[in-house]
C-alpha cells in the first residue's frame, strides 16, 4: 500500500515546496511507498486533508486538522518544517513508516 501525503503551511509556495523535498528525501530513505506528495496552503490542506493517508504541518496549525485525524488521518505537526531528522522521527513514531514500507 502506497501513502498518499500533504505538505501544508501558510502560504503553500515555498516551504512547503521545501516540506515537500524534504518528504521526498525522507520517505525515500525510510524505503516507504508513496504514491503522491501535494504541497498547498493551509487553507487548501484543510479542505482535502481527508484524501491523505499523512497530513505534515507546522506544529502551531496542527488543530486545523482536527478533523482529518478523527477520520483516521495520520496528522503530524513539525517544530522545524525543514527537519528531515524531525519528519523521520514523526514518521516512525507514528508508525507510518512501517505501515507504507515498500
Amino acid at each position: 500500500m502506497n501513502a498518499k501525503i500533504l505538505v501544508a503551511c501558510a502560504n503553500g509556495a515555498g516551504t512547503s515546496l521545501m516540506m515537500k523535498m524534504t518528504a521526498e528525501r525522507v520517505t525515500q530513505k525510510l524505503n516507504m511507498g508513496v504514491d503522491k506528495i501535494h504541497h498547498c496552503a493551509l487553507s487548501e490542506g484543510v479542505s482535502s486533508a481527508r484524501q491523505y493517508d499523512i497530513v505534515f504541518a507546522p506544529l502551531n496549525f496542527l488543530n486545523m486538522y482536527d478533523d482529518a485525524a478523527k477520520a483516521g488521518v495520520t496528522v503530524i505537526g513539525l517544530r522545524n518544517v525543514l527537519s528531515d531528522a524531525e519528519m523521520e522521527e514523526k514518521l516512525k513514531e507514528t508508525g507510518a513508516a512501517e505501515k507504507f514500507s515498500a
